[in-house]
C-alpha cells in the first residue's frame, strides 16, 4: 500500500519589520499563538528595566476574524508566565494599545492584529515599556525562546478588562486643540470624508471632531469588503469617486483613510488624487515647523520621498535616515528629540506623542495643516512643492521572483556587479543601509531602491523620479534586471 503523505509542519515564527503574521489557520493557529505570546510575554519580564516593576501586559486586538477569541488564549498564555494579563474591552487601533501601556504603566502589550494585511491573515505586535514597538534584538529572543521549546503551559482563568478607547481620545485631545479644529473646518466649509477600511479605527476621529467627519466602511467587517486593508490608491476607489462628488458641487473637501489596525494614514484631495505619506509627511513637517515651537530632528526611512528631507532643510531641522521600519523611527525618538518621523507606508510618529505610528493624530495634524493654511490639500501640497522646487513622482513594486535560487542569484548581483547606468542615466551614489539605493541625475529626488522581503524570493522596488516617464521607465528596467538574472 502507498504511505500516507507526510505532514508539513509550518515554518518557525519570525517576526517582521512589526510582529509575526501568517495566514490565520496555517501559519497562525491558536497553540502557536500561545507559545508567541507566552514567550513574548517572558522576554517582556526579562528585559525589563530596573525601574519597570509592573507585572501587566496588556492584550489588545483590532476586528479581523477570531480576534477577540484569541486575544483571550492570549490572556492565557501570559497568566501562564505568572504574570497578569489585562484584556480590552474592545477592539481599537494599534495605538491606542500603545497609550495604554503608557497609562498603566504596564510591562507592554500584545496586539492581535494582521495591520495592513489581507482578511485571512493574522498576527500578533509586540509593544515594549515604553510604548512602541520592539526592535529586531528584542524578538530575535523570543525567536529563540520558541526553538528552546521552553515557554510556559497557559493557565484558563478570568481576565480583567481595560478601556482602549477614552483614555486614548483623551490623550490626542491633549495634542490637538479638537474643538478649535472642528470649527476651524466649519468656518472654511471643509467636508472631510473618513474611510477606515472596516478596520479598529473607525468612529476614532468622528468622536474628537462631531459632525464635520462622514465615515464609509465603519462597521466591522472581518472580510474588509473582500480587500485587503491598506490604503493605498488601488483600494480606495469608493472614497476617490464620493471625494470627487462633493468637490463637483464647489465643497471643499479632503479623504483620510485608515489600515486595518489604524497606525497607517493616506489621503485624497480635493481633484481626487492619491497622497501618500511620501506627501503628507513633508505637509507635516512645514506645518508643524511653522505653527509649532516643537523642538527636533525629521526622521524617515531610506525609501522615504526627498521632498522630506527637503522640507526639514528648508526649516533648519536636522534629517535622520532609518532602515524600512517604524521601529528603527522609534529607536530614534527615545535617544533624542524628534519633531516627526515616518515610512513610506503610511506609518508617521510625533516626537511630542508616544514612540508610535498613529494614523489618527496624524490625520488631525493633516486637517489642522490645511485650516492654518486656509486652502485644500491639493493647494497646499502644491506650494510646498513650489517652495522647495521638487515636484516627485514615486511608486512602489513588489515583485515575486522565480524562486529563492533567482533571489540568490539577484542578491549576488546587487552585492558585486551593480550597474553603473539606469537606463540611461548614470548612478552617482549607491547607498546599503536597508537593500540597495542607488541615486541617479544630479540634482534630488531620482533614485531607485531594491530591497527583499524576509525570506521570500520577494523583491520590493521603490523608486522616485522627476516625471511619470521617468518613473514607468526605471521601475520597467528594475523588472527587466531581476526577470534576467
Amino acid at each position: 500500500m502507498p504511505s500516507a503523505p507526510l505532514a508539513l509542519s509550518p515554518a518557525p515564527i519570525r517576526f517582521g519589520t512589526d510582529g509575526w503574521r501568517g495566514v490565520l489557520g496555517v501559519d497562525f493557529t491558536a497553540e502557536r499563538l500561545l507559545c508567541a505570546a507566552a514567550a513574548a510575554a517572558q522576554e517582556l519580564a526579562a528585559s525589563a528595566a530596573p525601574e519597570v516593576t509592573s507585572q501587566t501586559v496588556l492584550i489588545g486586538y483590532d476586528h479581523r476574524f477570531l480576534a477577540p477569541e484569541l486575544a483571550e488564549l492570549a490572556a492565557a498564555a501570559v497568566r501562564g508566565c505568572g504574570l497578569t494579563p489585562l484584556l480590552a474591552a474592545a477592539a481599537a487601533p494599534t495605538p491606542a494599545f500603545s497609550w495604554a501601556v503608557q497609562e498603566h504603566r504596564a510591562l507592554g502589550a500584545l496586539v492581535i492584529t494582521a495591520s495592513h494585511n489581507p482578511p485571512e491573515w493574522l498576527g500578533l505586535k509586540i509593544k515594549g515599556p515604553f510604548a512602541g514597538s520592539v526592535e529586531d534584538d528584542f524578538t530575535a529572543r523570543v525567536e529563540q525562546r520558541l526553538l528552546a521549546a521552553g515557554v510556559a503551559t497557559p493557565e484558563p482563568g478570568t481576565t480583567s478588562r481595560f478601556d482602549p478607547w477614552n483614555p486614548y481620545l483623551a490623550g490626542l485631545r491633549q495634542r490637538v486643540d479638537c474643538d478649535r479644529l472642528s470649527l476651524g473646518l466649519k468656518r472654511l466649509g471643509l467636508a472631510v470624508l473618513v474611510d477606515p477600511m472596516h478596520g479598529s479605527a473607525a468612529g476614532g476621529l468622528a468622536q474628537l471632531l462631531g459632525k464635520q467627519v462622514v465615515e464609509m466602511h465603519s462597521h466591522r467587517d472581518p472580510c474588509f469588503g473582500g480587500r485587503a486593508p491598506e490604503p493605498l490608491e488601488h483600494n480606495l476607489a469608493e472614497l476617490t469617486t464620493r471625494v470627487r462628488a462633493v468637490a463637483a458641487r464647489g465643497q471643499w473637501v479632503v479623504g483620510l483613510a485608515f489600515d486595518g489596525d489604524g497606525d497607517r494614514l493616506a489621503a485624497i484631495d480635493e481633484r481626487g488624487v492619491f497622497c501618500s505619506t511620501q506627501l503628507l509627511m513633508p505637509l507635516l513637517i512645514d506645518h508643524l515647523s511653522t505653527a509649532t515651537a516643537l523642538p527636533g530632528a525629521v526622521v524617515k526611512t531610506v525609501s522615504g520621498s526627498d521632498l522630506m528631507a527637503a522640507t526639514a532643510s528648508a526649516h533648519d531641522r536636522q534629517l535622520r535616515e532609518v532602515a524600512v521600519g517604524f521601529k528603527h523611527v522609534a529607536a530614534v525618538m527615545q535617544r533624542e528629540a524628534v519633531l516627526v518621523g515616518g515610512e513610506e507606508s503610511g506609518g508617521v510618529g510625533f516626537g511630542h506623542h508616544i514612540p508610535e505610528r498613529d494614523a489618527t493624530l496624524a490625520a488631525l495634524l493633516v486637517l489642522e495643516a490645511l485650516v492654518a493654511g486656509g486652502a485644500p490639500l491639493g493647494q497646499r501640497l502644491d506650494a510646498l512643492q513650489r517652495r522647495c522646487g521638487l515636484y516627485l513622482h514615486y511608486d512602489r513594486v513588489d515583485l515575486r521572483l522565480q524562486d529563492m535560487a533567482a533571489r540568490a542569484r539577484l542578491q549576488d548581483l546587487l552585492g558585486h556587479g551593480l550597474p553603473t547606468v539606469i537606463a540611461g542615466e548614470p548612478v552617482r551614489e549607491v547607498l546599503r543601509q536597508d537593500g540597495v539605493k542607488l541615486r541617479m541625475g544630479a540634482a534630488m529626488g531620482h533614485w531607485l531602491m531594491l530591497r527583499f522581503s524576509g525570506t521570500e524570493p520577494l523583491l520590493r522596488l521603490y523608486c522616485e523620479a522627476p516625471s511619470r516617464e521617468r518613473l514607468d521607465t526605471v521601475l520597467g528596467w528594475a523588472r527587466a534586471l531581476a526577470s534576467n538574472v
